[in-house]
């Protein structure tokens, strides 16, 4: 992995109590030694795996003034990590379920673009067994778990102001909280809305296999097409790029799905990050709720399942073996 740490700072915040989260800074940044650029690698590596939400900087934010300053030369690298943690330690004293951890500033450089990556780093215990078969308790950094993290694209961010996915986030296990304390941190608000992109994506499909009148067949197997080449820039870990779908799908009438896409005002970026949860409803069914999960392949629609919209009932000829067989055997047969 050809990533370069240029610097990289680590505080502490630990509870105290209910009311305090005291701080513990470095008085230095941390050396770049073989296990510091092992760590960094390993999180860039499960950060870019993760989901991530998209934002940018409010015009107030006090952490992007700070570190503009930082970037011109008007502060150090760790004075500005200093008082930064000092104003997430503030942000999180707000909320009743702060917890302590390790507060990462990481200054890298990954294929010629430069990121900062933030993130709140929880510690957990384990047990190892040593040369004399001694077990002992160890303390590890649990960065797969991690879900206070926060990336910025320098070189996006510096190079293309107007941009709205500079600064990515994740949201957070525990809820939207997190996302709303981490967001006011950074002084910053929601940019690109991938679902959204995702959601205009499969209406935009839907509409232009509408327009050319296909039949069932036709359209079904249009949208596995799309599907097909979403998942493959999913697996790739690249954006969905609208023109390069339309290459690869054959045109509907005189024109191709990308100008459909521009005349028809859907508003879709040139490109745009795959989400798996939506790309699905390309290919399947799918729900829950009320103690009933239901997932099945679209093609199934009118053939095997039919939806009554005006009873809300699904009839469903031919049921799986196994899920026959519990039936059969929870009614004893009859």
């Amino acid at each position: 992995m050809s990533l370069d740490i240029d610097q990289i700072a680590l505080h502490q915040l630990i509870k105290r109590d209910e009311q305090t989260l005291e701080l513990v800074l470095r008085d230095s940044l941390l050396p770049a030694t073989q296990a510091v650029s092992e760590l960094v690698e390993e999180l860039h590596r499960i950060y870019s795996a993760k989901s991530k939400a998209f934002g940018l900087f409010n015009a107030e934010s006090e952490l992007a003034q700070t570190l503009r300053e930082c970037r011109d030369g008007q502060q150090d690298f760790l004075a500005f990590s200093r008082a930064a943690t000092g104003r997430l330690r503030d942000e999180l004293a707000k909320y009743p379920f702060a917890e302590g951890g390790i507060v990462l500033f990481c200054h890298y450089r990954y294929l010629a673009v430069e990121y900062l990556l933030i993130a709140v780093l929880n510690s957990q215990s384990s047990m190892r067994v040593n040369e004399q078969l001694d077990i002992s308790s160890v303390h590890y950094l649990d960065i797969n778990h991690a879900d206070i993290v926060a990336r910025i694209d320098l070189t996006e961010w510096e190079t293309n102001p107007e941009s709205t996915r500079y600064l990515t986030f994740l949201r957070g296990r525990v809820g939207r909280k997190v996302a709303d304390f981490f967001m006011d941190f950074l002084g910053a608000s929601v940019g690109l809305d991938t679902k959204a992109q995702n959601r205009g994506l499969l209406q935009a499909v839907d509409d232009y296999c509408a327009e050319s009148s296909l039949d069932k067949a036709e359209r079904q197997n249009y949208r596995q097409q799309v599907y097909s080449y979403c998942n493959e820039q999913l697996q790739a870990g690249e954006e969905i790029a609208i023109e390069e779908l339309a290459r690869e799908l054959p045109p509907l009438g005189e024109k191709n799905f990308q100008q459909f896409t521009k005349e028809q005002g859907y508003e879709l970026e040139e490109s745009f990050p795959a989400d798996r949860t939506t790309l699905r409803q390309l290919t399947k069914f799918a729900g829950r709720g009320g103690g009933l999960t239901i997932n099945f392949d679209a093609m199934l629609l009118g053939e095997r399942i039919f939806w009554d919209p005006a009873t809300d009932t699904l009839t469903i000829k031919g049921t799986p073996p196994n899920l026959r067989d519990q039936l059969q055997r929870r009614t004893g047969g009859q």
